[in-house]
C-alpha cells in the first residue's frame, strides 16, 4: 500500500501533513498521486470556497481511482457529508492522526473523528522540499469571531508540551534546519493553559545552539505581553511580526466580536515600528456593517498603521458562522475597490521601508532557485530578494550588502 498526501491551507496544515507522515512505516509513502493506492486529502475549511477546492480535489483522485481519506478541518465540518455520500472511503479526525495507516490497512470504509481535545505526542524530524521547518506549538483557539468557523474544528486552546518542543527543536536543527516558524492555530495564546507564555517558550528556544532565526505565525494584538517586548531585540527573532487586526473600526471590531481595540492596536504598532520591525496585519473588506461611514472612519487609521506588509481579501459568508446570518452587506465591486484602496497604501509603504533600511545588510536563507533562473528567499523584515548568481546558493545564508530596491523586490548579484 502507498499513500500520497495533498495539503490544503495553512503551515498547521503543513505541520499535520508531516506529523502523520511521521506514522508511516518503510516504502508506504508515495511521490505523487499517480502511484498511490490512497490518497489523503489534509483539508481546509477556513472558507466556502477552500471546501470547493477540497472536493474538486476529491473528485479529482477518485477520478484516478484512489481510495480517498479525508483529514484536517474539513473533516469536522464536512466529513460527514462526505462519507454518507460515498465520496470518501474514511474521515479521520485530528486526534486519530496516529491511527491512520491502521485504517488505511485495514480495507474497510471507517468514519473516525474522535473528539477535540486531543495533544500531539509525536514530533516531526524533517521536511521534504522546505528549507525552513515547522514547529505547532499549540492547537485551537479559545476567540468567538463572528467570522470564523475554525474554533469549531480545532477546539479549544491547548498548548503543546515546552519540553517535548524543545526536543523536536532541536532535533530539526540538528537535521539542518536552522531557521524554524511557529505555527499554531492561535500561537499567542500559547501557555496560558500551563503557566507559560509564547515569549518563555520563544527565550528558550532561542538559547539552542545552532538556530539562525524563528519566524513566528499570526498573533493577536491582545497577545503581545510584556514577556513577548522582551525578547524584541534577540538577534534570533525574525524582524517581521504579523499581528491580525482584521479591521481599523472600532465598530467594526464590535461587529466582528473582535477582542483588539483600534487605537490601541495603534499605539502597539508605533511602538514595535520604532524598534526597527516591520509590520503585517490581516484585514477582512466588506463584512457586514461597513458602512460607507465605517469604512471611512477605517481608512483613515489604517493610514497612519506603519504596515508594510498586508494579507487582506474580501469578506465571504462562512456558512456556519454568526456573520453569515447578518444582514447590511457590502456591494462586491465596492469592496474590491477598498481592498485595492488598502493594498495600494501598504504597497507604497513597504517600498519606502525598504528604501530607508537600504544601508543595512540582509540576510537571507536561499529558499529556491526559479524558473527565471534567480534565486530567491526572504530577508530578516520578510521581504523577498531575488538574488543572480553563477554559484549554487540553495539552502546557502547570505548576507547581501549591495542590492537594488525595486518596486515589488530587492535584487541582488552574489558570487561565492
Amino acid at each position: 500500500m502507498k499513500v500520497f498526501f495533498k495539503t490544503f491551507g495553512c503551515r498547521t496544515n503543513i505541520y499535520d501533513t508531516e506529523l502523520m507522515k511521521s506514522y508511516a512505516g518503510q516504502g508506504e509513502l508515495a511521490a505523487g498521486e499517480d502511484e498511490a493506492d490512497v490518497v489523503v486529502v489534509n483539508s481546509c475549511t477556513v472558507t466556502n470556497s477552500a471546501d470547493s477546492g477540497v472536493r474538486n480535489y476529491i473528485n479529482h483522485a477518485r477520478g484516478l481511482g484512489k481510495k480517498v481519506i479525508l483529514a484536517g478541518c474539513g473533516a469536522v465540518s464536512r466529513g460527514e457529508e462526505l462519507y454518507k455520500s460515498g465520496n470518501v472511503f474514511g474521515v479521520l479526525g485530528g486526534g486519530k492522526k496516529s491511527e491512520l495507516f491502521k485504517f488505511a490497512r485495514a480495507g474497510e470504509r471507517f468514519f473516525a473523528l474522535g473528539d477535540l481535545n486531543f495533544a500531539e505526542t509525536n514530533t516531526v524530524a524533517s521536511y521534504e522540499n522546505h528549507t525552513k521547518a515547522f514547529l505547532k506549538i499549540q492547537e485551537g483557539c479559545d476567540f468567538a469571531c463572528s467570522y470564523c468557523i475554525i474554533p469549531s474544528v480545532r477546539g479549544k486552546s491547548r498548548s503543546v508540551s515546552e519540553d517535548l518542543l524543545l526536543s523536536e527543536a532541536s532535533n530539526l536543527i540538528s537535521g539542518g534546519f536552522t531557521e524554524l516558524v511557529l505555527t499554531g492555530t492561535n500561537i499567542g495564546s500559547y501557555g496560558k493553559d500551563a503557566g507559560s507564555s509564547l515569549g518563555a517558550l520563544l527565550q528558550k528556544l532561542g538559547a539552542l545552539k545552532g538556530l539562525r532565526r524563528v519566524r513566528l505565525g499570526s498573533i493577536e494584538p491582545a497577545q503581545i505581553d510584556e514577556a513577548f517586548m522582551e525578547i524584541t531585540a534577540e538577534p534570533w527573532l525574525e524582524r517581521h511580526l504579523h499581528i491580525a487586526l482584521q479591521h481599523t473600526s472600532q465598530k467594526m471590531l464590535t461587529i466582528m466580536r473582535r477582542r483588539n481595540r483600534a487605537l490601541k492596536d495603534l499605539a502597539l504598532f508605533e511602538d514595535l515600528a520604532s524598534r526597527g520591525f516591520a509590520l503585517g496585519t490581516d484585514f477582512i473588506v466588506g463584512h457586514p456593517g461597513e458602512s460607507e461611514e465605517v469604512w471611512e472612519e477605517a481608512l483613515e487609521n489604517f493610514k497612519r498603521f506603519p504596515l508594510t506588509h498586508l494579507h487582506a481579501f474580501v469578506f465571504s459568508p462562512r456558512e456556519g458562522t454568526h456573520s453569515a446570518q447578518l444582514t447590511g452587506r457590502v456591494n462586491g465591486e465596492v469592496a474590491k475597490n477598498r481592498l485595492k484602496t488598502l493594498k495600494n497604501i501598504v504597497l507604497v509603504n513597504n517600498f519606502k521601508f525598504r528604501t530607508a533600511h537600504a544601508k543595512e545588510p540582509l540576510f537571507i536563507l536561499v529558499e529556491e532557485r526559479g524558473k527565471d533562473g534567480l534565486y530567491g528567499g526572504f530577508d530578516q523584515f520578510y521581504n523577498k530578494i531575488k538574488i543572480e548568481s553563477n554559484s549554487n546558493l540553495n539552502k546557502k545564508w547570505l548576507e547581501i550588502n549591495a542590492y537594488e530596491v525595486k518596486a515589488d523586490e530587492n535584487r541582488a548579484q552574489v558570487q561565492i
